[in-house]
């Protein structure tokens, strides 16, 4: 196993934000965003993902505690996220999958 591998999943409320918005942008191998929301008022550990400027979801919350607490901490460069998967005949939840790995460069940022 790769050892940059930290975890993988499904985007969460896809179908909330922008996501369907941006399906057809996105392809295996785009670069996502994670940025932490913890103002979020159902989630102090949110982690939305970002495809450009569009808020494609969340990391789901079974998943999120520790990549939250890192972005928190400001280590914003310490993951990459990608698409890793498309499945466009799922439900919405399930059509994008992403991998996160810990980057290269992990500086503090």
């Amino acid at each position: 196993m790769n050892e940059r591998y930290f975890t993988d999943f499904h985007i969460a409320g896809f179908t909330f934000c922008d996501g369907i918005d941006a399906f057809q942008e996105l392809k295996v191998g785009t670069e996502l965003t994670l940025k932490a929301e913890p103002e979020n008022r159902f989630d102090p550990y949110a982690v939305a993902i970002y495809f450009n400027e569009k808020k494609l979801g969340y990391i789901p919350k079974e998943k999120n505690e520790n990549i939250s607490k890192f972005l928190n901490l400001g280590y914003n460069q310490l993951f990459e996220a990608h698409i890793n998967r498309i499945t466009a005949e799922a439900h919405p939840e399930g059509q994008i999958g992403v991998v996160v790995r810990i980057a290269k460069n992990t500086e503090r940022t």
